[in-house]
C-alpha cells in the first residue's frame, strides 16, 4: 500500500510543479512537494540513506538539465533561481524521482537494464508532457537532439539512482556488523 501511496504522491507532485510552472505559480507546488519528501525521508526505515540518495540524485539531475537547456536544447520556465540553472521546481522533481527508487520502482531493483530502457522512454515523454502543458519549451537546437540528450540522461539515470542505493545500502550493513 505505500507503495501505491509513493507513486500517486509523486504524480501529485509531479503535476502541481509543471502546472505550476507553467503559470509561474510554483512556490506552493514546490513547498507541497518539499514537505512530502520530508515526510517520506522521515518515515523511511532509512532516513540518512535516503537523503544521501535524493541529494545524490539532485546533483546529478540539476547537472544534467543544466547542461541541456545551456546547450540550447530546453528551455523552462520560472527560472528561478538562476537563468544559468535549471529551476527550482525540477530540482523537486528530481528529489521526487529519487523517491520512487525505494517505493513504487522498487520493483526495478536488480533490473539495471530494464530500468535504462524505462528511463530512456519515460524520462524524455515525462518532458515533451511537461512541455506540451506550457512549463517549458525546446530550445533553439532542437526537439530531437533535445529528446535524444534526455534519452541519454534518464537511461543512465536510472540504473545510477539504484547502484547509488544498493552501495549506500552494503556500506550501511557492513557498518552494523
Amino acid at each position: 500500500m505505500a507503495k501505491f501511496w509513493n507513486f500517486v504522491l509523486f504524480q501529485v507532485g509531479w503535476f502541481a510543479c509543471i502546472i505550476g510552472a507553467a503559470n509561474e505559480q510554483v512556490l506552493w507546488p514546490v513547498i507541497g512537494t518539499l514537505l512530502y519528501l520530508g515526510i517520506h525521508i522521515w518515515r523511511s526505515e532509512h532516513s540518512k540513506l535516503e537523503l544521501k540518495l535524493i541529494f545524490k540524485a539532485l546533483i546529478f539531475g540539476v547537472s544534467a538539465d543544466t547542461l541541456i537547456a545551456n546547450l540550447g536544447f530546453l528551455n523552462f520556465k520560472d527560472a528561478w533561481p538562476s537563468v544559468y540553472l535549471s529551476p527550482f521546481w525540477m530540482w523537486t522533481l528530481w528529489a521526487l524521482v529519487a523517491s520512487t527508487v525505494n517505493g513504487s520502482l522498487s520493483w526495478l531493483r536488480g533490473r539495471p537494464w530494464l530500468g535504462a530502457v524505462l528511463g530512456a522512454i519515460a524520462g524524455p515523454m515525462s518532458y515533451e508532457a511537461g512541455i506540451r502543458m506550457g512549463a517549458g519549451s525546446w530550445g533553439p537546437n532542437g526537439q530531437l537532439g533535445g529528446l535524444i540528450l534526455l534519452a541519454i540522461v534518464w537511461g543512465v539515470a536510472m540504473p545510477l539512482f539504484f547502484h547509488w542505493h544498493n552501495r549506500h545500502v552494503s556500506a550501511n550493513l557492513r557498518q552494523n556488523q
